[in-house]
């Protein structure tokens, strides 16, 4: 078996890891279950392209026990869990191609090895091994009969692809599964965003002022996580929409401009690029942090910082402090890359069991579907959005009303009326 980790010697404590996440995701344990019994996968070919955690290595592991063939690549270079990847080396005999640290040229190297298996499903999140496919690996395209996007960035950038027509496979957008976004990205990346920027930094939030930038629900969740533990939080948008929510929430909505001056942290969680750009790094307070939630680590223009600074030097493990010409100092938290999986361990078990769970259904989805659906990015079918739910709230022992046959009349008919 071909594959390209740091250490094997690790494993022990990747497999405690693994376990311990386990324990956590019961509706995952359940279709894993299922799989094993029905050997559902059978004969599929996936190429995974996601964090390297221990929540991941229980997706692989499901879909592994269902049949497939599975390799797994990292999603970013910072977000590897070393031990976690040498566990599923030896531990479970499945292929990773993923080390902490790597550099672009290893990134690359080891997203082209994932796709050596010729995938029949792509697993992503940010897109990389489809755009991967459609730039350098064309010959591969007639084998694929769909892929699964775990990200909002994602997923954006792979409805630009479908808009221009150079989509050419169905991709499943995971990330609106209502049990994926709804929980995932405000719950996980709420507090595993505080999470990261507290291991890295072990600062007050209580007290301080926070600048949030992007409202979508994975701003709402640490926007709110951070005015949970005392901050005063600032917003900033450029949906007038969300901007309006933020403002109805009881936040502060103000131009990145005008917050710059005001903030002791920045977080960015938009998916756009230069969110904090030179002009807002000039007019920030001495000693203010920036940190990056987003998938991409293009959200803070980090070559524009290094230009408007004389020294830059490594102060705390995730920590790096520049010194502007003007002897200001800012510190920039995970290389501006996703602090909450940088810096700390990403989303706890509980909601990635969800949204793994909508990863599995949507590989079995596309094996008995793909072939019947267009070029296009879908949903997963609002069915399985409910099954999973149904599942997580048996498991959490969560009792619930139904509705009587009579509130069912009532709701289907349009006779009905006062």
């Amino acid at each position: 078996m071909d594959f390209d980790i740091k250490d094997t010697k690790l494993k022990k404590s990747g497999k405690l890891k693994i376990e311990w996440a386990d324990r956590n995701m019961p509706v995952l344990e359940s279709i894993r279950e299922d799989f094993r019994k029905k050997k559902s996968l059978k004969g599929l070919r996936i190429a995974a392209c996601l964090h390297v955690t221990s929540e991941t290595a229980n997706l692989v592991r499901t879909l592994k026990v269902g049949g497939a063939r599975v390799t797994l690549t990292a999603s970013n270079p910072l977000s590897t869990q070393d031990d976690v990847a040498a566990s599923l080396v030896k531990d479970y005999n499945i292929p990773v191609f993923a080390i902490k640290g790597e550099d672009d040229k290893t990134y690359y190297k080891h997203i082209d090895a994932a796709l050596s298996i010729k995938p029949n499903i792509t697993m992503d999140d940010g897109a990389d091994l489809i755009s991967t496919l459609h730039l350098k690996k064309k010959k591969l395209l007639d084998g694929v009969i769909g892929g699964t996007e775990e990200t909002t960035t994602g997923v954006v950038r792979l409805r630009s692809m479908a808009k221009e027509g150079i989509l050419q496979y169905p991709i499943i957008a995971v990330n609106d599964s209502y049990t994926k976004y709804l929980f995932d990205n405000r719950y996980g990346t709420g507090q595993s965003t505080v999470d990261g920027i507290l291991r890295a930094t072990n600062i007050l939030f209580a007290g301080s002022t926070v600048v949030v930038a992007g409202y979508g629900w994975c701003g709402r969740g640490f926007a709110l996580r951070a005015k949970g533990l005392g901050a005063n939080v600032i917003v900033t948008e450029v949906d007038s929409v969300k901007a309006l929510e933020a403002a109805m929430d009881g936040f502060r909505v103000l131009p990145m401009k005008e917050a710059a001056p005001l903030g002791e942290l920045f977080v960015t969680l938009t998916g756009d690029i230069n969110v904090i750009d030179i002009e807002h790094f000039k007019r920030m307070k001495d000693g203010a942090i920036v940190a990056n939630s987003g998938h991409f680590d293009v959200e803070i223009n980090k070559k524009g910082l290094k230009k408007i600074s004389k020294l830059k030097r490594k102060v705390r493990p995730s920590v790096e402090e520049y010194t502007l010409k003007n002897g200001k100092k800012i510190f920039l938290l995970s290389e501006g890359r996703l602090v909450n999986l940088s810096s700390a361990e990403g989303h706890p078990a509980c909601v990635m069991d969800m949204s793994f769970a909508n990863q599995s259904k949507a590989a079995l989805y596309l094996k008995q579907n793909g072939k019947y659906l267009g070029k296009k990015v879908y949903k997963l079918p609002d069915e399985i959005d409910i099954e999973i739910a149904r599942l997580k709230l048996k498991r959490l022992k969560v009792r619930y009303d139904k509705l009587t046959k009579e509130q069912e009349e009532y709701l289907s008919s349009w006779k009905i009326g006062t």
